[in-house]
Order: C-alpha cells, then structure tokens, then sequence
C-alpha cells in the first residue's frame, strides 16, 4: 500500500504538458501591450509635435502683430515727415522769393534817385556814372544770388547747351569759322543751370 502512494504522489508531481493555445494567448497579450505601449508614445510625439506647432504658431503670430505696429509707426513717422518736408519747400520758396524781392529795393531806389537826378541836371556824364553804379550794383546782386553770364565773347567756342545761333555770318578769318563772332542777347546761368541762352551770331 505504501508503493501504491509514493507512485500517485509521483504522478501528481509530474510537470503539466503546456497547451500551445496558453503559449499563443501569452504572445498575443504581449503583442498586444507592446503595441498599445508603441501607440501611446506615438500618440504622446503627436502631441507634443502639436505643442511644438502651437508655440511656434503664437512666437510667429506675436512676432507678426510686433512687426505690423513697427510698419505702421514707420509709415506714420514717413507721413509726417512727407508733409513736414513739402511745408519746408513751401515755406523756403515763399522766403525765398521774398528774399529775393527785399534785395532788389536798393536797386529801385537806386533808379528812383538816378531818375531824379536826370530830371535836375544837365550834366550827361554824371548821369551816365550813376547809371554804371547801379548796373555794376545789380549785377553784383545777381552774382551773390547765384546768377551768372554765359561766356558769349567773340571768338568763344559755339556751344547748344549754352548758346543759341540766331544766324550765320560768312568770315575771312578762319579762326572765327564756326565760333561765336557777336553777341545779341547775353546768356545767364543760375548756378549750373542755363536760365536763358546767349542769343549769339556764329562765323561762317
């Protein structure tokens, strides 16, 4: 009876066959976890991609709104300036002008006495001395505001940007074939730029 009980006691301890559907169950549950784990990371990327995307979005849209206050300042900024400068031009041509009108009351009250003086007296050589003072004192004006005379003296070379040929006169001297040989009407420049051309005769 004794070996009759060691013998079951034997089976009992036996180890157990393994069923292969628990060894597909334990891999599938694996798989299963594995996946569900690859999914929540996938899905925690996704969501700190998104997180990304969204700070990216509101630097770009505060860094946008910053630039658009700066543009705007800037074009106000260029419009006041705009309308400061055009009064400025006003004002320096209407100053200017004035300026310009205040220098020449010496002259007319140069011409004013010169009349007077014509009117009592006889002497033709006093007369004509006052009238050069006044001439010479104009001329001088024009000279400080800038105004000058066309070089137009005989002989001077012929030049369109400066002088203007009314005509042509046949010359002997061949010197003078081409060149400036009287003038009609003098030339004047204010500063660079030609205000009036020399009316000129040119040799031919």
């Amino acid at each position: 009876m004794s070996n009759k009980h060691n013998h079951k006691h034997d089976i009992d301890n036996e180890p157990k066959a393994v069923d292969d559907n628990d060894i597909e169950i334990n891999d599938v549950a694996d798989e299963e976890n594995t996946d569900a784990e690859a999914a929540k990371e996938m899905a925690q990327e996704e969501l700190d991609e998104v997180g990304k995307l969204r700070k990216e979005l509101e630097e770009t849209k505060a860094q946008l709104e910053k630039e658009k206050k700066e543009y705007l300042f800037l074009m106000a900024e260029f419009d006041n300036f705009r309308k400061r400068t055009l009064k400025e031009k006003s004002e320096l041509i209407k100053n200017g002008g004035e300026s310009a009108m205040r220098g020449l009351l010496p002259v007319i009250d140069d011409f004013e006495r010169s009349i007077q003086a014509i009117n009592e007296s006889s002497d033709a050589s006093s007369i004509k001395e006052g009238v050069e003072l006044i001439y010479n004192k104009f001329v001088k004006y024009l000279e400080q505001n800038g105004v000058t005379v066309v070089n137009s003296d005989k002989g001077a070379e012929f030049d369109t940007e400066i002088h203007e040929a009314v005509t042509t006169f046949p010359t002997d001297d061949e010197s003078l074939k081409g060149k400036i040989i009287d003038t009609v009407q003098k030339g004047y420049k204010l500063h660079d730029k030609v205000i009036r051309h020399a009316k000129v005769v040119v040799g031919q």
